[in-house]
């Protein structure tokens, strides 16, 4: 099963891998990280099907996915 990492102090959340998601599994967290933003958060692991979208979509690299 894939596997995605979210590194919430280097998103600054824009979220477009929110929007990028096929399967809605990456949400926006309920707090804020040390820049004072928003981040992105995986919130349905089990329906990730590793295309990376996501990780593509990311302008600042702060998400990894490992399949």
């Amino acid at each position: 099963m894939p596997e995605i990492t979210i590194e919430a102090n280097y998103c600054k959340g824009c979220l477009f891998c929110v929007e990028a998601c096929p399967k809605k599994v990456i949400g926006t967290s309920s707090q804020v990280n040390a820049k004072g933003y928003q981040y992105a958060e995986v919130i349905n692991a089990d329906d990730c099907i590793g295309c990376a979208l996501c990780a593509i979509m990311c302008p600042d690299a702060a998400i990894e996915v490992y399949k």
